[in-house]
């Protein structure tokens, strides 16, 4: 069982490309939090540290910033991106050295759950978008077959980690079955394939299309889209979000009401263009690199495109589905309150300020 003291906090997001680091950095000429963002009568700035910020599964944030609707919305946001073997975005925010953090809601239970007060104030996926990408001859088809594989996460502690030991117990695999190795993300985990260090990894787009473009791999696993969640996972899994600290968020209502308005506006804009639109706006080092083309980034977009939500609202029994699995994981969350770690107040009033119907069915105090 996976002891909760040896957890990490960081899902560290390799990102492959020293010039994908170099752009999310040049976007982020960050100030001193504390003179950076207010809620005075000038433009408030508000730095966001993204979880890799080049992943398809984080493509809102930085689309937001090219659609020019941060600007539209009232607020000065400044972007970042972590760095590998750096500290993690949601670290990053709970430290106060970044307003937010770009990062995935699991981390409000952990924290939560740590007795710290962190937030989810917006939900723009309900779904990983991971893949279990397994080598060609490994003959892996579902959980069931991890026993004796090894098997490629992000990091060790990571949520790719934690995802892996969920599926794998779900299947009644235990993590002395199987070898966890820390393969990154893009060209790291595409050599662990190949090399064979590893059968199989869970990773996301861009790497999902590089290993299917090269034939090294196909998707055993489905956990990249709403409904592929819900299947393996037994219910929605709500990932990517905007997590600030409660007290921060109580004392820049107006600062995270715009990053809101300008994200739902943004979840809107995705759910209502294709994929070849999506990634024509997006900076040209995030869709064509030494690890992919840009058919293939539209192509993988085009599939996992399901797993965004188009209105930024937290969905019914997302919090649940979160807080089954880290029990099941040995976490000790009896005294934290689903309640406590999200809100949809902000993108209910967000959704309103645009005139969008909100599609999603709103997860309830009780989760």
């Amino acid at each position: 069982m996976y002891h909760p003291n040896e957890r990490k906090l960081m899902f560290k997001r390799v990102l492959g490309a020293a010039a994908v680091g170099a752009l999310a950095l040049g976007v982020a000429a960050c100030s001193s939090s504390g003179s950076g963002s207010s809620n005075s009568a000038s433009t408030p700035t508000v730095k966001l540290m993204v979880g890799g910020i080049d992943k398809q599964i984080y493509l809102p944030y930085q689309l937001a910033q090219q659609l020019g609707f941060y600007k539209k919305y009232g607020v000065k946001v400044e972007l970042s991106t972590e760095q590998n073997g750096g500290v993690g975005a949601e670290e990053a925010m709970a430290s106060g050295q970044v307003d937010m953090a770009g990062a995935w809601y699991i981390h409000t239970i952990d924290f939560q759950a740590k007795g710290k007060d962190v937030v989810d104030v917006v939900q723009l996926s309900g779904a990983p978008g991971e893949r279990e990408m397994c080598g060609t001859d490994t003959g892996v088809h579902s959980a069931a077959d991890f026993k004796g594989k090894s098997l490629g996460v992000t990091d060790l502690g990571s949520g790719t980690d934690e995802l892996t030991q969920f599926l794998a117990a779900q299947h009644g695999v235990a993590h002395s079955g199987y070898h966890t190795v820390a393969v990154g993300a893009g060209s790291t985990a595409i050599a662990g394939i190949q090399r064979n260090s590893v059968q199989c990894v869970m990773t996301t787009q861009p790497t999902v299309g590089a290993l299917e473009a090269k034939h090294l791999a196909y998707s055993a696993i489905d956990l990249a889209t709403t409904r592929g969640a819900t299947t393996a996972l037994g219910g929605a899994w709500p990932a990517a979000g905007v997590l600030a600290q409660q007290s921060w968020v109580n004392s820049h209502k107006k600062a995270v009401q715009s990053v809101v308005d300008a994200l739902v506006a943004t979840m809107h804009w995705i759910a209502t263009h294709s994929a070849a639109d999506i990634a024509a706006r997006m900076p040209a080092q995030f869709v064509s690199n030494s690890t992919i083309t840009k058919a293939q980034y539209v192509a993988g977009l085009q599939s996992d495109k399901g797993q965004f939500l188009p209105d930024g609202v937290m969905p019914a029994g997302g919090p649940k589905t979160i807080y089954a699995m880290e029990k099941v994981l040995g976490v000790d969350v009896g005294k934290v309150k689903l309640a406590d770690t999200f809100t949809n107040t902000f993108a209910m009033k967000a959704n309103k300020l645009e005139g969008t119907t909100v599609t999603t069915t709103p997860a309830t105090a009780a989760g």
